[in-house]
């Protein structure tokens, strides 16, 4: 329902996209910073503590959105994400991991009982429905086996009821319309709602039909969400300086805004809720980027596109089919029902929607009516006209169209959708039978005058965004609009403003309450109404007669039943219903198995204007008289006057004959000739049996003929029942066909997230098999990779050197590749090594005079389970080199130190003489750079003996 009629039609990008350069961003109510706001709209209750939680919403092709949404989320930004997608319900979720790639802050699954924590971002889990609760979020098992789910719808409405004005709605790519009633929850709550660009989504149906709720504050690419979303909560531009602050001038900008709309629109916002009013203008001060009021009162005066954009921000089009589904039973089962008591004949009931917004809860209404009669009097011809009105145009030319989108069916039964809605390929539409009920209007309920002479009025969640005064005028107004004992039925969280005496409650909890009349009607308080005449009048209205004490109709039925005329209920068939008076000189049972059909019961000469006179009554719907028929034979026969006459009223006997037996006051001259000649005796005359005998034969052809009548009446009969049992299978079989088609969309979108998430572990896995491969070959280690029955699985380039390989030995074993190799017992090793799982190491050599040092290990999965057997080959050629040359040299300098002469030492880099017997090892040992600084030097002088010596 709407304030005043008045209803959203959202900010959508399309619309700002027109008005220029201007930033699609817009703020949530309660988290723009309110310097500018009154003391009054600070009485607005604050949101729930704790950070604000973005709910993520998507489907088929989400995944690349949601890892491009995350991409954009600045580092700290305080907010909370819950990313809810369809997943297959018996794959297990790997979501988290590949979303941890994209992102630095963890990413979890949601376990039950998990509280949001801000910076985090939480996935549901598979095969579970997800719901919030004051910060913690809670696991529920699905409703559905698997088929049409809504998880995005339940989760955000879970979330509009927790976190109210925090909640936030991001809707992403995804097939089917999931997520566009929850939005709508958010939008009622003062919650933003962001979408992305169609365009930029690879299945773009759940952006598209959120963004024709005309309640979507920011449409834009999954890249740039995150920054305008950061933005609007920020309230103006980074690195903005704030401005100063000037209450009064504030509340006098935010007056002139009103009174601005109120001139250029016609529409008045003064008695409108000042807090919700103000959160509303803050909002889209916050889309525009401008910090004071004055400025945007300048802003708003210069752009006409901006001032149709606030008239939309103003209005609150939020209702969907049965809401608060416990009140609309109670309408259902103690309201209408007393409404269709009080006309137990039928008639019209007539009923009033203002504030409809798009239709849902008129075409409740009418849903609700019809079942009440199809429960109560199936029998009675009743109609119902409903009168549904709305300032917004575009709310009421979608409500006319009758169509909505397919997760209505979270709202509406599988019954009530099979019964009055018609399934097409996007959504439902409503049955040609309700749309013919509801008649939508433009109106505005403060200004134009009522619908009068009113059984029902509903009106839910209005009165609640307007000021006391309209509320209390209001509800004085609906109660001038109903009839004496009509039902007003407003909102769970609406109340009658004070006017208690008006009306007396139904169920005073879910606010259904009844007309009043009489002396609690003049003295109940309320605002005087240019129609207190008229309501005055309508409350002294007559009162109903007593029911009087039924002798009189006993009696009549006696002085009927005894002498009035012979007559007999019929259905159209022929059948007997009821029978009065002395039927039986018309009608008898035939001989043989019992039948109640009056046209096997009517006697000789009464059949053939029976069967006459029935017929052209049906077809003529009037009473028919056919006089001077003779019943009977011979002495007995005797003229009557038939009178065949259909029956309207009462209600149970619609639709049945009655058949009413008269005598004959003067009967004709024929038919007395008639009945002479009978009671005479004599033989007749040549002519006359000729006469009697064509006669006779005519009443056999017309005997058979009503006979072939009666045949192919009961075979057609027979056949229309065929068609009806034909058409009963074919639509059960058509209801099959859709349920399966919305189990295959389902699960389509199913696949397709499990398809996108592999595609995304298999490119991981691609970019890992490079990395290893380069990181291999970066080694130039010659690497053979064996299975378990020592057939090759992998090498590297390097190996190809060493062993003759080509990209087919793959799958070859091992023992039929030939190599260079100086090892016949390569295979050997290998087969030892995979019994024993103890390594082997050892140098080999090649045809060329290479060195390798060959190792071979067990190869062990990440399960710890030995699959097949790694060789590696290290080429030691130049270590082997070097090797023979330092042993060549230390064999040549070992042998020119053994031949130095006496009076020659060695000593090292500080002059010390080394010892002569050590030598050798210690030349062994010593380093290059200490070899360097030794020399050779004659030992003279005593000293240098005795340090020789030494």
């Amino acid at each position: 329902a709407s304030a005043i009629g008045w209803h959203s039609k959202g900010a959508q990008s399309a619309d700002m996209g027109r008005a220029g350069k201007r930033r699609t961003a817009t703020s949530r109510a309660g988290r723009t910073p309110r310097r500018h706001t009154t003391a009054r709209s600070r009485k607005v209750a604050p949101p729930p503590t704790g950070p604000t939680v973005v709910a993520l919403g998507a489907s088929a092709g989400g995944l690349e959105a949601i890892e491009q949404f995350l991409q954009g989320v600045p580092d700290r930004s305080g907010l909370a994400f819950v990313v809810v997608q369809h997943l297959d319900p018996t794959h297990p979720g790997v979501l988290p991991e590949l979303l941890q790639r994209r992102t630095r802050m963890p990413v979890v699954q949601v376990k039950d009982g998990t509280r949001v924590a801000p910076d985090h971002v939480y996935v549901i889990a598979p095969n579970k429905d997800l719901s919030i609760l004051r910060g913690v979020l809670h696991l529920l098992d699905p409703m559905e086996a698997r088929g049409l789910r809504l998880p995005i719808d339940g989760f955000l409405r879970a979330l509009a009821r927790d976190q109210r004005s925090s909640s936030v709605a991001v809707i992403l790519s995804g097939m089917g319309t999931d997520g566009t009633l929850g939005l709508k929850a958010v939008k009622e709550s003062g919650g933003l709602v962001l979408v992305q660009e169609p365009s930029s989504a690879k299945f773009d149906s759940m952006p598209r039909s959120a963004i024709g709720t005309r309640l979507v504050d920011v449409v834009a690419p999954a890249a740039e969400l995150a920054a305008r979303l950061v933005t609007v909560l920020g309230g103006v531009t980074p690195g903005q300086p704030p401005e100063p602050e000037d209450e009064t001038g504030s509340r006098t900008a935010l007056d002139k805004i009103v009174l601005l709309l109120r001139t250029r629109l016609g529409c008045d916002f003064s008695q409108y809720k000042k807090s919700t009013v103000e959160r509303r203008i803050e909002r889209r001060m916050a889309l525009q980027q401008i910090a004071r009021p004055d400025t945007y009162l300048r802003y708003l005066q210069a752009n006409g596109q901006e001032q149709e954009l606030l008239f939309n921000e103003l209005l609150i089009g939020v209702t969907s089919f049965f809401r608060d589904p416990p009140a609309w039973d109670v309408l259902q089962r103690e309201a209408l029902p007393a409404l269709l008591a009080a006309r137990p004949n039928g008639g019209a009931l007539r009923a009033w929607i203002p504030g409809c917004s798009t239709g849902e809860e008129a075409y409740s209404l009418a849903i609700a009516f019809r079942e009440a009669v199809e429960t109560l009097q199936p029998n009675a011809s009743y109609s119902l006209q409903i009168f549904a009105t709305d300032l917004d145009p575009h709310a009421i030319d979608r409500a006319r169209r009758a169509v909505y989108p397919a997760n209505i069916a979270s709202d509406v039964t599988p019954a009530r959708l099979r019964r009055w809605f018609v399934k097409e390929e996007d959504g439902y539409r409503v049955n040609r039978e309700l749309r013919e009920s509801v008649v939508f209007a433009q109106q505005d309920v403060t200004r134009d005058p009522p619908f009068t002479r009113m059984d029902v009025v509903v009106c839910r969640n209005l009165l609640i965004y307007l000021e006391p005064a309209l509320q209390q005028r209001l509800v004085a107004l609906f109660h001038y609009s109903l009839q004496p004992g009509g039902v007003l039925f407003l909102g769970t969280a609406e109340t009658l403003a004070g006017l208690t005496g008006l009306f007396r409650p139904v169920d005073a909890k879910l606010r259904v309450y009844r007309r009043k009349e009489g002396d609690a009607v003049a003295e109940a308080p309320g605002p005087s109404l240019p129609f207190q005449g008229a309501r005055a009048a309508a409350a002294a209205g007559l009162e109903r007669a007593r029911p009087t004490v039924s002798l009189q109709a006993a009696a009549d039925e006696l002085l009927l039943r005894q002498f009035g005329p012979a007559a007999a209920l019929v259905t159209e068939g022929g059948d007997v219903l009821y029978t009065n008076g002395r039927t039986g000189k018309y009608l008898e049972p035939a001989s043989g198995k019992a039948n109640w059909n009056v046209f096997v019961m009517a006697r000789e000469g009464l059949r053939g204007a029976l069967v006459g006179a029935l017929q052209k009554a049906r077809r003529q719907e009037r009473a028919v008289t056919v006089r001077g028929i003779v019943v009977g034979s011979g002495r007995d026969g005797e003229e009557i006057d038939l009178t065949v006459k259909p029956l309207r009223d009462p209600a149970p006997l619609r639709g049945a004959l009655l058949l009413v037996f008269r005598e004959a006051q003067a009967p004709s001259a024929a038919a007395a000739g008639t009945v002479r000649r009978r009671k005479t005796s004599g033989t007749p005359s040549a002519r006359m049996r000729e006469l009697e005998r064509e006669l006779q034969r005519l009443h056999d052809q017309l005997r058979d003929a009503q006979d072939d009548g009666q045949a192919s009446q009961e075979e057609l009969r027979s056949a229309n029942e065929e068609l009806q049992s034909a058409n009963e299978e074919l639509q059960s079989t058509n209801e099959e066909l859709t349920t399966s088609r919305e189990e295959m969309q389902s699960m389509n979108e199913e696949l397709q997230t499990v398809n996108a998430e592999l595609q995304a572990k298999v490119d991981e896995l691609t970019r890992a098999s490079s990395d290893m491969r380069n990181l291999l070959n970066s080694t130039e280690i010659a690497t053979l990779f064996l299975d378990g029955s020592l057939a090759i699985r992998r090498y590297t380039e390097r190996a190809t050197r060493l062993l003759r390989l080509i990209p087919t030995d793959v799958g070859r074993a091992l023992s039929d590749i030939t190599s260079d190799l100086l090892f016949p017992e390569l295979g050997d090793s290998v087969a030892q090594v995979l019994r024993s799982l103890v390594p082997t190491e050892r140098e080999i050599t090649t045809n060329d005079g290479r060195w390798y040092r060959s190792r071979i290990l067990p190869y062990r999965t990440l399960d710890d389970v030995i699959d097949g057997v790694v060789v590696t080959f290290i080429d030691i050629t130049s270590a082997k080199q070097l090797e023979a040359e330092l042993r060549s040299s230390r064999e040549r300098f070992g042998g020119l130190l053994e031949g130095l002469p006496e009076g020659l030492a060695v000593t090292d880099g500080n002059g010390d003489v080394l010892p002569r017997a050590r030598l050798l090892e210690t030349i062994t040992n010593a380093r290059p750079d200490d070899l360097a600084s030794w020399r050779i030097v004659a030992t003279t002088g005593a000293e240098r003996v005795r340090g020789a010596l030494r």
